[in-house]
């Protein structure tokens, strides 16, 4: 049987599907050339000839995993609860717990970190005073004011930007587990060398099908059952080694199919750990999603970004949400942190986990409402963990309703600088910007960005 031989160009060759095969095996190579060399090349040299800073600071964090709650949890709820405050402020889950840590108390849905409380730390005082989920999220994930004319890369870009040059992992060096949240996730000006590789798929599944590793219908036995057809049929590559561009090409072409069949795709495969160890991280999405950031950590991917499965935007039926949602994040995150401390990786891996704001402290009963919590960015919490962040301890503090920061505020550019600089990556480093603009990893207090200093006391 003959196959068309189109490939997006106006021919009408007849071909017979070996043919059509090798043709098609030699203009993926071309494009995998391509992608080789943009990932290959010198992050500078990529986009401007910029070097990146010639002194690196230490670094403490050799992997960040993000655990984004989109829609912004409720702080009185979880982690900076008020129980003397009344039902108006906390409703129907009145009461506070205590932790392995004395004087720490978290909300009553979260006993399994009430036990991990030694190993991270409550930052009680964020703050930003936007109340928007997508210009809040910018935020969160650039510390730059929204409404710039071009879109700051996130943190999980930055972070690709600067460690893609050391970095040798198959898989790219930024991942999104599972969706990426829009632009509040992309590589804004630095294009797509830092652009995340969002996994797709469902780690809970029988079988974790990330999208372009697993290609639905097409079983692993057939995927390697074609990679020998090719080898057959490459004599021609063979004949061609000499040449530089058709050797980098069969490199690049080995590493695709050791990503797609070989050590990168056992990274997604969860069934390689033990049925008893997935069980206590919690067989739920977001549980296996703290699974797969570990098993990612241990392949040396610098950063991982778990956006939450499901969303904490709460205007209504806001207490039966946290009531479903809340012991899925207190299993799924409290055994990360465990397995990362048994394993000694706690030490090496930054975990930090929060959303966009806060909601509101005050309780709306009144209809359409009826018990929802509204966008609340004045006062919210961060739990920030390892990667050489000390564990037990609190920063600052919200007042005795939950409603203004009280003590020592911690704004985006605080909390996100002081991950940059345990990451090793300064803060004040010059970004390539496409126009030929002053532009740096964070925004500077010149361009009057709020700043009460990085978490020193925390570090």
């Amino acid at each position: 049987m003959r196959a068309p031989a189109t490939m997006g160009l106006e021919l009408s060759l007849p071909m017979t599907r070996r043919e059509a095969l090798r043709v098609s095996l030699f203009s993926t190579a071309g494009l995998l050339l391509g992608l080789h060399g943009v990932a290959g090349a010198e992050p500078a040299e990529a986009l401007s000839g910029q070097a990146a800073p010639t002194i690196p600071l230490p670094v403490k964090a050799k992997s960040v995993i993000q655990i984004f709650l989109w829609g912004g949890m409720s702080h009185n709820d979880t982690w900076d609860p008020k129980p003397d405050s009344g039902r108006d402020y906390m409703g129907d889950l009145p009461r506070a717990i205590p932790t392995n840590v004395d004087g720490i108390h978290i909300g009553e849905l979260f006993p399994s970190l009430a036990k991990q409380a030694d190993k991270y730390a409550l930052i009680r005082s964020m703050t930003h005073h936007n109340n928007g989920h997508e210009t809040a999220a910018y935020l969160m994930q650039t510390a730059h004011a929204p409404g710039e004319r071009l879109a700051y890369p996130s943190m999980g870009a930055v972070f690709a930007w600067f460690k893609s040059k050391d970095y040798q992992g198959l898989i790219p060096p930024y991942v999104v587990l599972t969706q990426p949240q829009g632009r509040v996730s992309e590589e804004g000006f630095l294009g797509p060398t830092c652009k995340p590789f969002a996994t797709g798929g469902d780690p809970n599944a029988a079988r974790f099908q990330v999208e372009g590793l697993t290609p639905k219908g097409v079983s692993e036995e057939r995927q390697k059952a074609r990679s020998a057809l090719r080898d057959k049929l490459n004599t021609m590559a063979e004949a061609m080694a000499a040449s530089p561009q058709v050797a980098a090409s069969a490199e690049a072409r080995k590493q695709a199919y050791d990503l797609i069949l070989g050590p990168g795709r056992q990274v997604f495969d969860l069934s390689l750990e033990k049925p008893e160890l997935r069980d206590r991280y919690g067989r739920h999405t977001f549980g296996q999603d703290c699974l797969a950031a570990r098993r990612m950590v241990e392949s040396g991917i610098p950063y991982i970004v778990i956006n939450y499965p499901a969303g904490w935007d709460t205007h209504t039926d806001h207490f039966p949400t946290m009531r479903r949602q809340c012991p899925q994040l207190d299993q799924g995150l409290a055994m990360l942190l465990q397995d990362l401390h048994d394993r000694g990786l706690l030490e090496s891996t930054l975990v930090w986990c929060c959303g966009e704001f806060g909601r509101g402290p005050k309780v709306d009963w009144q209809p359409p409402w009826n018990g929802g919590r509204n966008h609340y960015g004045n006062v919210f919490t961060a739990l920030v963990a390892g990667g050489g962040f000390k564990g037990g301890q609190t920063v600052g503090a919200s007042d005795a309703k939950a409603e203004e920061v009280k003590d020592r505020p911690v704004y985006p550019v605080d909390l996100l600088g002081s991950i940059y600089t345990l990451g090793g990556i300064d803060p004040t480093a010059k970004l390539p910007h496409p126009m030929g603009a002053p532009a740096h990893v964070l925004p500077l207090a010149s361009e009057g960005a709020k700043c009460a200093g990085i978490l020193q006391e925390i570090m």
